[in-house]
């Protein structure tokens, strides 16, 4: 492995850790006081369209991004 190889892959490293990656499941109602609660935080990144569980399942998931510090 080269040192460009070796700081690159590092520097990846470093960016992966700053983030947490999750998929949240709950009623609509419970996923937005959990969205509020991120957002108010400063630690929501990104956080995807609610999508339903299918089925007779009335819960909704949604994908976030969270930062870890």
């Amino acid at each position: 492995m080269t040192t460009r190889e070796r700081t690159y892959a590092k520097a990846n490293n470093q960016r992966a850790a700053q983030f947490t990656e999750m998929w949240i499941v709950g009623s609509p109602e419970d996923l937005a006081v959990m969205l509020h609660a991120a957002g108010q935080t400063g630690r929501l990144v990104y956080v995807s369209a609610p999508r339903p569980m299918g089925g007779d399942d009335t819960r909704h998931r949604r994908y976030l991004r969270l930062r870890t510090h």
